[in-house]
């Protein structure tokens, strides 16, 4: 009987354990349910939305002071809504929900205005550091992967080479992978480095369904004298019906199954052209102006393009037509011009020997005059009439970067004085972002030394009040003065950042006559702040930030400091206000 009691017993306290189990189980169910209700409900009560991410994802963060943020790998994965990307929030000064409260359709226009603006440094950095900040998504109506291919596609068609490598280094699964890795395949193939090339195949793994990828693998396995491994795939590649008659035609002769190959040649793509191109005996191809970019490229950078079979004159002209379509290298051309053989008289009497010639050769033999002289008078000359040929063919492309380059190596103080305007005029100078040493001056409030709170950064606030105070004094007794509005930007900023301006100085007038447009101010309050920054984007467009006039300067200013976006707006600050010496 106790036996019994006991077997009760113990029955009864495996079946209570054995319930509180269920219903600890049950209660975590329940605790996730609540979690994913309050994703709907953060859809509806937007103003919610942050707290609740905080929750959700377990990441710090603060609006304003978001110096404690923290990212790991972990609570990246835990948020399916986070979309790749290159920067911490906390880097940028932005946050994970700079997206949240947006709604995707406009966020995707805007991209697209954008994607068709030729971006100055200044708007393209900012626009880069939007995109680019690791984040959440738009509340609606778009997906990680729309969001994530419009990162790609700008990087790719920018060829921003360096952040699109960073891009594959820092985000190991993100839609359209196979897209950047096909580009970076592409790119070194045409390079002719097919070393290269194939080391982005390390980066392809079995989330990566790409059929160009895998075949390309095939070829790198065979380059690297790993020829079962080769063959496994590419039975592999059989069996999936993901091959083909001219890919197994190629692979079978570079695997030695068969002594012989065809002799066809696919340029469709840039992988079957370059699988054609090593393995086609006597390897011969004559492109034309509908070849692609890719091609032309891969055929200069391989030398498998011979210029000694160049005397037609139609066949120089699509060469030249593709060069001045950036399909094909223009020195290549140049190359071809040096090749074309003329007599010595043809030199001596080249004013009038050239206008008897087709326009090839034409160009050919002014081009060589220009090697051949040693005085730079009769170099300008003939740089000059070149480049006259050249336009008149609708060909300027091919010759104006040769041509400022080698404006740039002449003697200065040997150039006539009829031709420094014109040799002026044809130098192309890459503009370097470069700011000159600040001069401050006591005449207006932006050049004070009060701006050294913002160029100096160790400048105490006590300090600084005192230099405001000492130059408010001085333009005091100038009744003429009126504060501008690059004045109202830097006081406007240091009273945001608690500093303390003398209550005389009413610089709120200027800033009510010039506030910034109501779309842009709804999008701050409403914490829209990547789709702000894509219309700031968009509305700087190719203005550099020196150009920009200072009604656009200060509602940027203005915006950036509603938004808690202090780093990029000290950045404007310490850009336009100072006065500079000249570089």
């Amino acid at each position: 009987m106790k036996l019994l009691n006991l077997s009760k017993k113990i029955f009864l306290f495996l079946a209570s354990l054995l319930f509180f189990t269920q219903l600890l189980s049950e209660e975590s169910v329940n605790i996730w349910t609540k979690v994913n209700s309050n994703k709907k409900i953060n859809s509806v009560k937007k103003n919610d939305v942050s707290l609740n991410k905080k929750k959700e994802s377990k990441i710090n963060i603060n609006s304003r002071k978001t110096n404690n943020i923290e990212i790991n790998s972990n609570n990246l994965e835990i948020n399916k809504n986070l979309i790749s990307g290159l920067y911490d929030p906390n880097e940028k000064n932005l946050t994970l929900d700079m997206w949240v409260n947006s709604e995707g359709t406009r966020v995707k226009d805007t991209i697209e205005r954008i994607n068709k603006i030729k971006l100055s440094s200044f708007a393209e950095e900012i626009f880069l550091d939007t995109l680019l900040t690791i984040s959440n998504l738009p509340d609606r109506n778009m997906t990680n992967e729309e969001f994530t291919d419009y990162k790609i596609d700008w990087l790719i068609v920018n060829k921003k080479d360096k952040l699109i490598n960073l891009f594959l280094n820092k985000n190991k699964n993100f839609p359209s992978k196979d897209k950047i890795l096909k580009y970076l395949v592409d790119k070194n193939i045409a390079k002719a480095n097919i070393n290269d090339a194939c080391e982005q195949t390390s980066f392809i793994n079995s989330n990566i369904k790409n059929l160009y990828l895998e075949q390309f693998k095939v070829i790198c396995l065979i380059n690297k004298n790993k020829k079962n491994e080769a063959q496994l795939l590419l039975d592999l590649l059989r069996e999936q019906k993901l091959s083909n008659n001219f890919f197994d035609n190629k692979i079978n002769y570079l695997l030695g199954v068969n002594p012989t190959v065809d002799q066809k040649i696919d340029d469709t793509n840039l992988l079957n052209f370059y699988l054609s191109s090593i393995t086609v005996p006597d390897f011969n191809y004559t492109p034309d102006d509908k070849t692609s970019t890719k091609i032309w490229e891969y055929l200069s950078s391989a030398n498998l393009i011979n210029i000694e079979n160049f005397n037609d004159e139609n066949k120089v002209k699509e060469l030249e037509i593709a060069a001045n379509k950036n399909n094909l290298e223009k020195a290549f051309i140049l190359e071809i011009y040096k090749n074309i053989k003329f007599d010595f008289d043809d030199f001596l009497n080249i004013d009038k020997i050239y206008q008897t010639l087709d326009p090839v050769n034409a160009r050919a033999l002014v081009y060589q005059k220009t090697l051949i002289s040693d005085n730079v008078e009769t170099q300008l000359k003939y740089l000059f009439l070149l480049k006259d040929l050249f336009k008149k063919d609708n060909l300027a492309n091919v010759f104006k970067e040769y041509l400022s380059q080698k404006l740039k190596i002449l003697d200065a103080t040997k150039i006539p004085l009829e031709y420094e305007t014109i040799v002026a005029e044809n130098i192309i100078y890459e503009k370097e972002n470069r700011l000159g040493k600040i001069k401050y001056s006591d005449k207006n409030y932006h050049t004070s030394k009060a701006v050294r709170y913002y160029v100096e950064k160790k400048l105490t606030k006590k300090n600084t009040e005192k230099e405001l105070y000492k130059v408010y004094k001085k333009l005091k007794k100038n009744k003429k003065y009126k504060i501008s509005l690059k004045d109202a930007i830097l006081l406007e900023s240091l009273h945001n950042d608690g500093l303390s301006i003398p209550k005389e100085i009413n610089y709120e007038e200027v800033s009510k006559n010039n506030l910034p447009p109501a779309e842009l101010s709804n999008l701050i309050k409403n914490n829209e702040i990547g789709l702000a920054l894509l219309k700031i984007v968009e509305l700087v467009g190719e203005d550099e930030l020196e150009d920009l006039d200072s009604q656009t300067v200060y509602f940027i200013n203005h915006l950036l400091g509603k938004a808690g976006l202090i780093k990029l707006r000290n950045k404007i600050l310490i850009t336009v206000l100072p006065d500079r010496t000249e570089i």
